[in-house]
């Protein structure tokens, strides 16, 4: 569509084209001298309109706030660049001023669902909660366009399809999810995440207050807004969900897929009843793509990852709608799903929230009729390590913020044989949102015979993952325990000295890094252990905050060597794939406490690596290709010049006692193109990842790991010709090597094989494992430090 030039020109088009909007009135420029000018369209899609400005959206939402009675306009936090995160929630006069009261009747689904269902069933005149999610990829610039067409009508129209919606529902939009991404007009955030894959990690600001919003009104259906799908079949466009299997063994699907597929029929319904749409694409459209019902595989529902996925653990009849275009015929297709969505809600509510709550009432009877018995444990024990407790504490806060109960032991208990201290953590799993639970703290399984392909990732074990113990048991735990509202961990400091920092978490290495900021000075040996002679009062403050229990010991190893604070340095993804692959090891680098600098593909071609000690590749080797597609051009190389004065600076960072370190499968075919090693790097297929088996060598690169421990690889990378190579890990060499995910071919040739290598000759590291995915990893994070700090 050719991009309008004048404001003017939307309001008039939306005036003209949508039911039931006033238009948009023009915003104020975006005048912020500090800001960068807001992007007019993006490279990601190939076709841009006249989209409201992020700029403008405020100003928008208090005028259209001024003209009803209904609208509650809310800034509910910031953005990771720092830009406001609105959410308006709409309701009929009646309801206003009493929203806490309306989600205080609601947490009664948690505590007596029976009695739950008995009030609806009474009061046929209940309001309930459905949330619509705006663009959480910020070039997917029609969702938050239809939220806002809908937000002025649900705020000043008065016809009876607006009425009677407002009369049996309450309106929640989170206008616009992804505010850096519209503004740069990028699909991720402005630290470079995809929001819609951190919904099990919740790493990001965006994110959070997005879970926030869940459990604050446990809506009945949360609508996601998405572009673009189109010609998925014969003139079906867009797509609707719910999805094609595996579906995550972890839901109640039963209760949801009760309603869910008629709900898209409804959308699809709404959508087709519209005979406005500008373009031969929707006038000749026969129906939208409803996975589930016009699918096989492919568009899975099975990581709690996506949006609408997690949302449906809060019970919520959850929907990814991906219009067909980014253009106005794109906007009145989502603004006419989502009507059709309110509708079928609006018409059915009474049996869509018993249902909720019946979901809920599984949890809490421990009754799961299409589960397999036993397939839910018991409980779950989440033990302490006493000397590090900080990954364990991390691990119960997470579980206290997505709305799952957790109790803490008063006395040492018995279970199954084993004898546990007082202070374990308890997860009983009979509660409201088992399913939730369990999704978070199970093993997973091996899903690789049961599809052809998945979607995105099939494992995600915060247990295994993260670090942290939690035990199943399928017997009773009666100990006496006490609710845990949340958990906060002091660090200590005892004894005089020499101190021992373990090499055992994220937070050790943070401390380790802050301690050297501060000039301590911190010596590492061979084993990965930290140790300081300092005296306890200029130590006690970090260690405070780090959480971790610092004692002394009798004298520092011999071979300890000192360390010290290195300048660090990544190669920036600008996006190629409509993916930053570098992002998460960027954030796990920052965790852990070092000092990170993203440097572009062309940067170091241009400028080299000066003033570093650390290189770190993470991400695909397109980075150093030469001949990329027009999206891809902007983020790597100009020309083939650029390449050779690329490797020249890399080779000659190396040669100088600089360190290069490559993470996965991309990162490591592009340093034997660098000529930096002459290992051969073999992956498995782009859809295959989860979790593995490892044998660590358990010292130097690999300290603080064990013989038989875990991994995580995503296009799975495993190196052979290693002979002048030191290789520190394996997989496991036995055909069980791969624990959890989806691998469906070449995945015995990599049993056995090498998964971290470094060069004799030269300080250069190569991790096949996925050492800082998506900031998930966590307890991969320490292969990250141990690379940087080994000598």
């Amino acid at each position: 569509m050719k991009k309008k030039q004048i404001a003017g020109i939307l309001a008039v088009s939306l005036l003209t084209a949508v039911p039931f909007t006033t238009g948009f009135a023009e915003g104020p420029k975006w005048t912020n001298v500090n800001v960068i000018e807001e992007q007019d369209g993006s490279i990601f899609n190939s076709e841009n309109y006249d989209f409201m400005k992020f700029s403008q959206i405020g100003t928008k939402l208090t005028e259209i706030q001024k003209q009803s009675n209904r609208v509650k306009v809310e800034v509910r936090g910031t953005s990771a660049d720092g830009h406001p995160l609105y959410v308006v929630t709409i309701a009929d006069p009646t309801t206003q001023g009493k929203f806490g009261k309306i989600q205080s009747l609601r947490k009664q689904m948690f505590k007596n669902p029976g009695k739950a269902q008995d009030w609806i069933n009474n009061n046929p005149d209940f309001k309930v909660p459905i949330m619509i999610n705006g663009s959480i990829h910020g070039t997917e610039f029609v969702g938050s366009d239809a939220v806002i067409q809908l937000i002025e009508r649900f705020a000043t129209q008065n016809d009876a399809e607006t009425k009677k919606i407002l009369e049996n529902n309450i309106l929640i939009f989170n206008v616009v999810q992804n505010p850096d991404g519209r503004v740069d007009a990028t699909r991720f955030n402005g630290e470079g995440i995809d929001l819609n894959r951190d919904f099990i990690t919740q790493s990001q600001p965006e994110t959070k207050e997005t879970v926030e919003l869940i459990k604050e009104w446990n809506p009945m259906v949360f609508l996601d807004t998405h572009g673009y799908v189109k010609n998925y079949g014969p003139n079906l466009q867009g797509l609707i969900e719910p999805c094609t299997p595996p579906h995550n063994p972890n839901y109640e699907y039963d209760l949801y897929n009760k309603w869910a597929l008629n709900q898209a029929k409804a959308m699809e319904a709404s959508i087709l009843g519209d005979k406005n749409y500008t373009s031969n694409l929707y006038k000749e459209m026969k129906g939208v793509y409803v996975p589930q019902r016009d699918d096989e595989a492919g568009w899975d529902d099975y990581p709690p990852i996506f949006t609408p996925m997690y949302a449906m653990y809060h019970g919520a009849y959850g929907h990814t709608l991906e219009a067909p275009t980014n253009d106005l015929d794109g906007v009145r297709w989502m603004y006419n799903a989502i009507m059709g969505a309110l509708n079928y809600a609006t018409e059915n509510k009474q049996g869509m929230i018993n249902d909720q709550i019946e979901m809920f009432k599984r949890g809490i009877n421990f009754d799961h009729p299409f589960h397999e018995e036993g397939f839910f444990p018991n409980a779950y024990i989440l033990p302490v390590n006493q000397n590090d407790p900080t990954v364990t504490a991390k691990a119960v806060n997470h579980l206290l913020n997505n709305d799952i109960e957790v109790t803490e032991a008063t006395k040492a208990f018995t279970v199954d044989g084993k004898t546990y201290p007082k202070g374990t953590y308890l997860v009983q799993m009979d509660q409201a949102k088992a399913g939730l639970a369990n999704t978070m703290l199970w093993d997973g399984e091996d899903i690789s015979d049961d599809t052809p392909a998945m979607y995105d990732i099939s494992a995600w074990s915060l247990p295994e993952l993260w670090g942290f113990e939690a035990v199943e048991t399928s017997s009773p735990v009666g100990v006496t325990a006490k609710q845990v509202n949340q958990v906060i961990v002091q660090g200590t400091v005892t004894g005089k000295g020499p101190y021992m920092i373990p090499n055992s978490s994220v937070k050790a290495i943070e401390l380790v890094n802050n301690l050297l900021k501060q000039g301590v000075e911190v010596s590492r040996s061979e084993s990965g252990d930290f140790y300081t002679a300092a005296p306890a009062n200029k130590i006690s403050a970090a260690v405070k905050e780090s959480g971790l229990q610092i004692g002394s010991i009798a004298s520092v190893p011999s071979d300890a060597s000192v360390v010290s604070s290195l300048q660090v340095a990544i190669l920036k993804d600008g996006g190629m794939g409509k993916v930053q692959s570098h992002s998460g090891t960027k954030l796990a680098l920052k965790r852990l406490g070092f000092e990170v600098t993203e440097v572009t593909p062309v940067e170091v071609a241009e400028k080299g690596l000066d003033g570093f000690d650390v290189f770190v590749y993470s991400g695909t080797e397109s980075l150093i290709a030469t001949n990329l597609n027009a999206a891809n051009k902007e983020f790597g190389f100009q020309s083939a010049d650029q390449l050779t004065a690329f490797q020249g600076n890399v080779n000659s960072f190396v040669d100088n006692g600089g360190k290069y370190i490559a993470v996965g499968a991309g990162a490591s075919r592009a340093t034997k193109t660098l000529g930096l090693t002459d290992v051969v790097t073999n992956t498995a297929g782009s859809n295959s990842n989860g979790i593995v088996k490892v044998n660590y060598d358990g010292t130097g690169l690999t300290a603080g790991y064990d013989q038989d421990d875990l991994g995580f690889v995503y296009r799975p990378a495993w190196y052979t010709v290693t002979d002048n190579e030191e290789v520190a890990a394996t997989l496991a060499n036995s055909d069980d090597f791969f624990v959890a995910g989806h691998w469906r071919t070449n995945k015995l040739p990599a049993k056995g094989q090498a998964v971290i290598v470094k060069e004799d000759k030269k300080d250069v590291t190569l991790i096949g494992l996925e050492a800082g995915f998506r900031d998930h990893t966590d307890y991969l994070f320490r292969l990250l430090s141990n690379a940087i700090f080994e000598e």
